[in-house]
């Protein structure tokens, strides 16, 4: 199983060797790719290989509304997160800006999507600043009474976190699932977490 494993890194990585300029990765990125691809049992696991449902959200920033179809044939990248208060949301938000950076032209679509969590009542207006202050230039939609949060992650489950992030391929599958906290830069989360897109990438 760990050679199979092993084959489809190398597999994958020759085919964006062949579809991009770059060198080829030298053994020690071969070796980094796979370890950090290897699965690890985590809550969420039982919806891996399942297609995401449609979001449904409102009031879209910096984007006209979107529909979780119309990105069919890139990778989609889904975060939850909450305002600005929150440690967990401040230390990922930089590893989020630069995956919408680095890999938007490579057909990676980052969403951020914000469930509210505070005593106050929803404000849009205020989840604007909070946009803003995350400095996200990738569409964000607010998820009213957590109606898609519920549905794609919580669904009667007791889990630990609800800033959860979602990886989907470029069919509309569920590959990946960071089951909440943070992954900021150079932590092994978002190593993890980098090491997935760049396959699902070069699928």
């Amino acid at each position: 199983m760990r050679a199979r494993g092993m084959a489809l890194v190398l597999g994958l990585l020759a085919a964006v060797a062949c579809s991009t300029s770059q060198k080829a990765p030298s053994p020690a990125r071969i070796e980094t790719l796979a370890a950090e691809t290897k699965p690890v049992a985590q809550e969420g696991d039982e919806l891996l290989g399942t297609k995401a449902h449609e979001w449904s959200v409102d009031h879209w920033m910096s984007s006209p509304p979107l529909r979780l179809a119309d990105l069919r044939g890139r990778v989609v990248l889904v975060r939850w997160f909450m305002s600005t208060e929150c440690p967990l949301c401040s230390a990922t938000a930089p590893s989020l800006r630069a995956f919408d950076e680095e890999f938007r032209d490579r057909g990676l679509s980052v969403i951020g999507l914000y469930h509210h969590k505070d005593d106050a009542p929803l404000e849009p207006a205020k989840v604007e600043t909070y946009v803003r202050k995350y400095g996200y230039e990738f569409p964000v939609a607010i998820d009213t009474d957590w109606r898609t949060l519920k549905d794609w992650w919580l669904d009667g489950h007791s889990r630990t976190f609800t800033s959860v992030s979602f990886l989907i391929d470029k069919q509309g599958t569920i590959r990946f699932i960071h089951p909440g906290g943070k992954y900021e830069p150079g932590g092994v989360d978002e190593r993890r977490m980098r090491a997935k897109l760049e396959l699902l990438l070069s699928e």
